[in-house]
């Protein structure tokens, strides 16, 4: 029974996960498209098509289908997305800012509304938790024979904040306008991070009950499992307790 058990966890994991990278793929896609419809078709003289390309390598994403979307942008049934932004605070005031591409903007509304009202939310105005997040530029590399202290050494001359180091994933943050420059230098490097992108992140984050952050956390996994939503940024603070909660 034991193996048996262990093979149905296996397959529930490997579902879960090939779920996800569905998601993470559609949603690169979303970016490639609007990125090339915007700039035209060549990475080399569009940056924001460069860093989705970047992006969907460092996703696993098949050459084929980043061809693909490029085409698709650029021919004559292109499909025309808009970017848009959501604001509003989840359940105990944890303040919940959320990114989109979409084609139907009625439909997602109505989504990101049903999903803050279903989960004790509220939904804002543009601009009410603006001044709660900063935008920074966060890139995760793989450092597997790497040396991380000549790494560091490099990254912080083009104009790197902080690193983070979990098991063999290195996060650099940056501010916004060193984003290009430590881009640019872990090219030099011949470095492809894993992810490289402007996020949204908390000033200060907040600590709240272990109940009521499982409901904040309901919340974001609805939203982020939505194929509108490109990003969901909040301030709750991940304690131990709720780590182990969740665990």
């Amino acid at each position: 029974m034991s193996g048996h058990s262990k093979w149905s966890t296996i397959k529930r994991k490997k579902g879960a996960i090939d779920a996800k990278r569905g998601k993470i793929f559609t949603k690169i896609i979303k970016e490639i498209i609007i990125a090339a419809k915007e700039g035209g078709s060549d990475s080399e003289t569009n940056a924001r098509l460069r860093l989705a390309v970047q992006n969907a390598k460092g996703a696993n994403m098949p050459k084929d289908n980043i061809e693909r979307a490029i085409k698709k942008a650029t021919g004559a049934e292109a499909e025309s997305f808009i970017e848009t932004t959501f604001e509003g605070y989840a359940t105990a005031g944890i303040a919940v800012f959320v990114e989109c591409l979409t084609d139907n903007n009625n439909r997602t509304v109505a989504a990101v509304r049903a999903a803050f009202n279903k989960h004790g939310g509220n939904l804002g105005t543009n601009g009410s938790l603006s001044f709660l997040f900063e935008r920074k530029g966060i890139f995760t590399i793989n450092t597997e024979g790497l040396s991380l202290e000549e790494l560091e050494l490099e990254i912080i001359d083009a104009g790197a904040e902080d690193f983070e180091v979990e098991g063999e994933i290195l996060t650099i943050t940056c501010a916004l306008e060193d984003f290009g420059s430590v881009n640019r230098k872990l090219n030099e490097l011949g470095i492809e991070p894993q992810e490289a992108g402007l996020k949204r992140i908390p000033h200060e984050t907040k600590k709240i009950d272990v109940d009521s952050a499982k409901k904040v956390l309901k919340l974001i996994d609805i939203l982020e499992d939505d194929d509108d939503i490109q990003f969901v940024y909040h301030n709750l603070e991940m304690t131990d307790e709720l780590a182990e909660a969740l665990s």
